[in-house]
């Protein structure tokens, strides 16, 4: 088989290539997990203006789990570059097998399957691209143990393939730019498709996980946040606008015990997210 292109893969891991001065730890925010009774937890967030990072509970951030669904981004990166799907409207039909997500038993376009998280079109999604596809991308993107063990619409579900909070962040950052070795059409349309909230203060993209394993669950959100402030420039300035946009790049995981429905966990990660967003100061 033939690829496109061949890019030299190295890791971004911020938390070991910043400098001392440069990384935080944030214990505080560990009150966001500890008053709803979540013991084992991580947050790593990447200031991009001021090449910093702050982190709460750093060994967990290093520590590499199940990407579960937030893998839709990368699956949908991989579509679209290959033609698999010539863009976010593919649709792909129900298969009539009745499921306990309602919105998953329909047929689906890409956008609606990424904002329904529905894992039976990603899994035929991930078949149709196949498996010498699929490790090249892993491969040239660097993306966690790039492990596509336990069949080609399951390893990201199985725990075969895995990642961590860190490695999470340097992604969604090289996705911003659009530094993936992707097309910038292709991680233009994906990014479109995690914006979740946009208002005159910021832009929130991100997209949610939820990995059921044997012993436990493990729930992620993983993107970024663009804050909009208004700035005086002066006025023999080229750049006549007085908004910035101020991109932050964060990953969020914690365990539950297995079955454990005592909470709205769809709810609560968000609003931990949001509380530590608020803490840090990227959103009022």
């Amino acid at each position: 088989m033939q690829f496109r292109f061949l890019f030299l893969a190295f890791p971004v891991l911020f938390m070991a290539s910043c400098r001392e001065s440069r990384l935080h730890d944030e214990k505080d925010w560990g009150k966001h997990f500890e008053q709803r009774g979540i013991k084992n937890a991580c947050f790593i967030l990447r200031d991009n203006n001021h090449e910093a990072v702050h982190y709460y509970n750093k060994d967990r951030c290093l520590e590499r789990f199940s990407p579960a669904s937030t893998f839709k981004i990368f699956n949908s990166l991989i579509a679209l570059e290959t033609a698999i799907a010539p863009d976010e409207q593919l649709l792909i039909k129900w298969d009539s097998v009745q499921r306990p997500i309602a919105d998953w038993n329909r047929n689906l376009t890409m956008r609606e399957a990424f904002k329904a998280s529905a894992v039976p079109y990603y899994q035929e999604l991930a078949r149709r691209i196949g498996p010498d596809y699929m490790q090249h991308y892993l491969d040239t993107a660097n993306y966690g143990n790039k492990s596509i063990g336990g069949g080609i619409d399951t390893f990201w579900l199985n725990d075969s393939l895995q990642i961590s909070a860190d490695e999470q962040v340097g992604l969604m950052k090289k996705l911003y730019f659009n530094e993936l070795p992707f097309s910038e059409r292709t991680q233009r349309i994906v990014k479109s498709m995690m914006l979740q909230e946009d208002n005159a203060q910021y832009k929130l993209y991100y997209k949610t996980g939820w990995a059921q394993l044997a012993q436990k669950e493990t729930l992620w959100v993983v993107g970024f946040i663009e804050k909009l402030e208004h700035v005086k420039e002066h006025e023999n300035s080229m750049n006549k606008s007085d908004v910035r946009m101020y991109p932050y790049f964060f990953a969020q995981n914690f365990d539950i015990p297995k079955g454990d429905k005592s909470q709205d966990w769809i709810k609560l990660r968000i609003d931990i997210l949001k509380g530590i967003l608020k803490d840090f100061g990227a959103i009022k």
